[in-house]
């Protein structure tokens, strides 16, 4: 299957990296390469660093930068992949790509038969069909209610626990649709997205490396070099814009001591003092773009 993506905030990712001849950037989410297609452009005589822990991303961008250094990775081991290297730029797209959801046999998507297993990389053992039939009923529900912002997490998790074995994604996407209201559409979309949303988050990880790699990648940036994230999840964002504040932060000792005593000094300053959202245009155009969101940063 030819590897389909469509980048989200392009131009606006493009723009807000402040780009240069000869920087080195690195791409930590690098897909289908749609936003390292466009950054090379921008960085003649440069050099891009392309992560990805998906390897059929990683084959396929190589057919399309030049000046490239490639590594099959979670952009989570961005300190070991530089190995004290500094860098002038940084981007990350956390959303699963188009061509992951779009091939079938992944797991992803509830509009196709597959069986269950939603990994971005394949070489891991947790899949869905793991948390779907093996996990506690009270980590599963968290998981729905949390992840998937899914109101209905108690009646979902009660019918999939009682469906177990549960093998393939439109068996567990009809569980779902029976266990919700016949209503559902008309206010929550397809029945099975939110929950599809929260097991894939769970099986990748994708909340619990995002603070850790937003301050590795800071530490990797020189002055002046800026770090581009494009979330998905309003999950996603709050720990972006929650680590962002922290890192532009002097003073962290606790409100009522005296005098600064920590003598923390900020790493960051904010440019998005509101995320950057795909205009109307490209949400019509694209609507997997609908609800991304751009923070931007840069290194003080």
């Amino acid at each position: 299957m030819a590897f389909n993506h469509i980048s989200v905030l392009l131009n606006e990712t493009i723009d807000a990296l402040n780009l240069k001849p000869k920087m080195t950037v690195v791409d930590a989410t690098v897909g289908g390469g749609g936003h390292s297609t466009e950054i090379q452009k921008k960085i003649p005589g440069g050099k891009i660093i392309a992560l990805d822990k998906d390897i059929a991303a990683i084959e396929h961008t190589k057919t399309k930068l030049t000046n490239a250094e490639f590594h099959n990775t979670d952009f989570v081991n961005i300190t070991e992949v530089l190995d004290g290297r500094k860098v002038d730029a940084i981007m990350a797209d956390l959303g699963v790509s188009s061509h992951q959801i779009d091939t079938a046999d992944r797991g992803f998507s509830y509009m196709n038969d597959a069986p269950l297993d939603m990994r971005m990389n394949q070489s891991q053992t947790k899949t869905a069909h793991h948390v779907v039939n093996v996990y506690k009923p009270e980590d599963l529900f968290k998981i729905i209610r949390d992840y998937g912002e899914e109101r209905y997490a108690k009646r979902i998790t009660d019918a999939i626990v009682n469906s177990r074995p549960i093998e393939t994604t439109l068996q567990l996407a009809e569980i779902i649709r029976k266990a919700v209201p016949g209503n559902y559409y008309k206010t929550g979309g397809h029945p099975a997205k939110r929950t599809f949303q929260a097991i894939r988050i769970e099986v990748n990880n994708e909340l619990g490396v995002i603070e850790k790699f937003i301050t590795d990648s800071v530490n990797s940036l020189n002055k002046g070099g800026r770090i581009a994230i494009i979330t998905f999840h309003s999950l996603e964002d709050r720990i972006v814009k929650q680590t962002f504040k922290h890192l532009a932060t002097d003073c962290l000792c606790p409100p009522r001591t005296p005098i600064c005593i920590c003598h923390n000094k900020a790493k960051l300053k904010i440019i998005t003092k509101k995320p950057i959202e795909p205009t109307e245009e490209e949400q019509k155009i694209n609507p997997r773009s609908q609800s991304a969101k751009l923070r931007v940063a840069e290194k003080v």
